[in-house]
């Protein structure tokens, strides 16, 4: 059940996402239950061995700034999930680090409301 409201929350959160930024394209609702779908697997499949790859380039910066690090990382994932479907399609990586920061504080706070009221 956990998982399933995780993904809803992201769902919404691509949703709002699209709706204000600009250059962040999602074709529907549909569509962002399958991109929050992909990005979701990606960041498990992903998102970790990327954080690891950046601490160890960077000498364990990149840990001691995971907050920053774990937004780059989610940028190119959504850059990635862009390239793996027709659903979204992000104008640069500009609007993808803008996009990252705004899914992660759309999905802290889902979570954070869907916590204190169940």
């Amino acid at each position: 059940m956990s998982l399933i409201l995780s993904w809803l929350i992201l769902s919404l959160a691509v949703w709002v996402t699209d709706a204000l930024l600009p250059g962040f394209h999602v074709k529907g609702p549909k569509s962002a239950l399958l991109v929050a779908a992909i990005f979701g697997v990606l960041n498990f499949l992903l998102g970790w061995l990327l954080f690891a790859v950046f601490t160890v380039a960077t000498l364990g910066i990149a840990w001691l700034l995971a907050f920053i690090t774990r937004w780059i990382i989610n940028a190119i994932l959504l850059v990635l999930t862009d390239k793996l479907t027709d659903h979204l399609k992000i104008d640069s990586f500009g609007w993808a680090l803008g996009g990252a920061l705004m899914m992660s504080a759309i999905g802290t706070l889902g979570e954070w409301l869907v916590r204190a009221i169940f």
